[in-house]
């Protein structure tokens, strides 16, 4: 009795250590913000030659929307933790779960139709509480079967001076992010990840490699609160 009652005991306190030690998301409410915060923190990602014409979307409960209609063909947000890559760097995956990130960011036009689209699943999917494996393999035949679009060549920005990009990261450089389809690094020059040069920084080899070119510091925007 005494050694079944000691069983239990240690199955108990395995199961409480297994469980403490996964990740898990946070409230949805710790990733949200009020509108009129998110509408500046998404303009501050690009000029305002740029961001000014722009559409703007907000994230809700039910995912991102329309705060405003642009004309310019670009598409201004601010992605969170969901937008983490989706196969390497792999000890970023898990920013998935981290409620604190706020990544503003203006895609060009080319890249609203064919770069938004994935960042959108991706968020819907962490926000119904996919693992970064599952988010994986729904990205994977997503786009195997045409629900997502083909990746051309495109580019978006990201300049916010307020960006936090996840532990270890930070506010980071100004930077465009481009997106070449089956990049790898040997393919912009082998550069350092985190350097102050062109660098492959998400997915290399696959059709969502990312290109990130870091610009001057001092063209790092601040976001005006109160604007809309």
């Amino acid at each position: 009795m005494k050694t079944t009652t000691l069983i239990l005991l240690l199955c108990a306190g395995l199961s409480k250590f297994t469980s403490a030690q996964a990740p898990a998301y946070p409230p949805l409410r710790e990733y949200l913000m009020s509108e009129q915060q998110e509408i500046a923190l998404a303009k501050s990602a690009a000029p305002a030659n740029i961001t000014d014409g722009a559409t703007i979307k907000v994230l809700s409960p039910s995912g991102f929307r329309i705060a405003r209609q642009g004309q310019n063909g670009f598409t201004c947000l601010v992605m969170r933790g969901w937008s983490a890559p989706t196969y390497t760097p792999a000890q970023f995956r898990d920013f998935v779960y981290d409620a604190k990130i706020r990544a503003p960011i203006c895609f060009n036009p080319a890249a609203t139709q064919s770069v938004l689209p994935y960042y959108e699943l991706r968020s819907q999917l962490g926000m119904a509480g996919k693992t970064p494996a599952q988010i994986a393999e729904s990205v994977k035949e997503a786009y195997s079967t045409g629900k997502l679009p083909k990746r051309e060549a495109s580019l978006a920005y990201m300049w916010s001076a307020d960006q936090n990009l996840g532990q270890g990261i930070g506010h980071w450089h100004p930077h465009m992010m481009v997106f070449l389809p089956d990049y790898d690094n040997t393919m912009v020059g082998g550069n350092a990840f985190g350097s102050p040069l062109p660098q492959l920084s998400d997915d290399a080899g696959t059709p969502f490699s990312v290109v990130v070119i870091p610009v001057d510091h001092t063209l790092a925007v601040k976001a005006k609160r109160g604007t809309q």
